[in-house]
């Protein structure tokens, strides 16, 4: 089969959502240059702006609930969470000053630094890839190898990387498939217009499991679908990181300080998060979300699963082996065009472990479990819709 792109009719892309930023936060403007106990412009607290890389919902849980409980407050910040809408870049806006932190995947943003951004991943707060590829059974596709002769679903915008150096691995090219541009959803794929679309642990795929299958009149379940786990092949890459401004954290002692307290800040919203998945998923309806209870409660769960157990002695801390992982697939994976993510190792300033350490280790005086060993995920009934 000759390889091809095209948009399917109904799967334009999502239309811009506007950034919103939380009531009663007082914006930081990207003026949180403040100490973490420092003074700043907010009743004597430093003032941060954090860009999350899309809407409200429990991907972010963490950072939402350390807002709701007050951890921020506690380490001396005003923080003000923006939401991304489709044509949002996340480090943009920390480069142009409109935010201090923000969260993004680190081979979307390894292009930006090769581009000229310059920024640091500070805490890694994701240790294992979301981004799955799902079929149904019939569809005979248990591996990336299976996926020659089909239609496949790619996002694209930097999300296909994963699915690209899986096929490459396997030695099915792109000409051995049908490249479809597939919208932030599952309608095509439950259409039966894609047989491998490509789905969140904690999203889409959860959506395939909140729609009635026709055959049965019963919801879909798992042992419907066959997926395709990148962290089980071998081509994971890092996901969701905390970014900060590399020339401010070398420049600017309080805004390295003011990075080590918004860490370990965010580090407690995460464990908050883990020990009460529940409740962090009613913060996150509260703060805007749109989406219905059970879904969000089985993200809290999924993002749960992408960060505890810490396989890297501690959350956030960027495993060096995951990062040259993740490196080597965007120097060597091509996209359709040809193109690969980055042509050189990145320069030493894209990540450290210097300031998540100093966070877990003010933790770990204060008695936190910042590894989570004992963690177990609870059980989560999807009702239609998600609902």
């Amino acid at each position: 089969m000759r390889h091809s792109i095209r948009v399917l009719p109904g799967i334009a892309a999502a239309g811009t959502i506007t950034a919103l930023v939380l009531a009663g936060c007082a914006s930081g403007g990207g003026g949180g240059t403040g100490s973490g106990g420092g003074a700043g412009d907010s009743g004597g607290l430093t003032p941060v702006t954090l860009q999350l890389q899309w809407v409200a919902q429990a991907q972010f849980a963490g950072y939402y609930a350390a807002l709701d409980q007050g951890y921020y407050e506690e380490e001396g910040l005003d923080v003000t969470i923006n939401e991304s809408g489709t044509d949002t870049v996340p480090i943009d806006e920390i480069a142009a000053g409109a935010a201090d932190y923000a969260i993004s995947w680190v081979p979307k943003v390894l292009g930006s630094i090769e581009q000229g951004t310059n920024v640091t991943n500070v805490a890694q707060i994701f240790e294992r890839s979301a981004t799955t590829q799902i079929s149904f059974k019939d569809a005979g596709i248990e591996g990336p190898e299976d996926l020659a002769g089909h239609t496949v679903g790619s996002w694209g915008f930097g999300n296909e990387w994963e699915l690209f150096a899986g096929m490459q691995q396997a030695g099915v090219g792109l000409d051995d498939i049908t490249l479809v541009q597939q919208q932030f959803d599952m309608n095509a794929f439950l259409a039966g217009d894609i047989d491998a679309a490509q789905a969140m642990t904690y999203n889409e795929y959860a959506q395939v499991l909140e729609t009635v299958n026709p055959a049965t009149g019963e919801l879909y379940q798992p042992e419907d679908l066959n997926v395709i786990d990148w962290n089980e092949v071998g081509t994971a890459m890092l996901q969701d990181a905390i970014w900060a401004d590399a020339e401010r954290l070398a420049d600017d002692e309080e805004y390295a300080e003011t990075t080590v307290a918004f860490i370990k800040a965010s580090i407690k919203g995460w464990i908050y998060a883990r020990d009460n998945p529940e409740e962090a998923a009613e913060i996150v309806t509260a703060a805007g979300s749109t989406l219905g209870t059970s879904h969000q409660l089985w993200m809290t769960n999924e993002v749960n699963k992408l960060i505890w157990p810490s396989a890297s002695g501690g959350i956030g801390m960027i495993d060096e082996e995951a990062w040259n992982r993740t490196v080597e697939i965007a120097k060597g994976t091509e996209n359709e065009t040809g193109a690969t993510i980055i042509t050189a190792d990145p320069p030493e300033t894209a990540y450290t472990n210097e300031y998540v350490e100093q966070a877990l280790a003010d933790l770990e005086d204060e008695g936190a479990d910042i590894v989570g060993q004992s963690f177990t995920p609870i059980e989560v009934v999807l009702n239609e819709g998600g609902n």
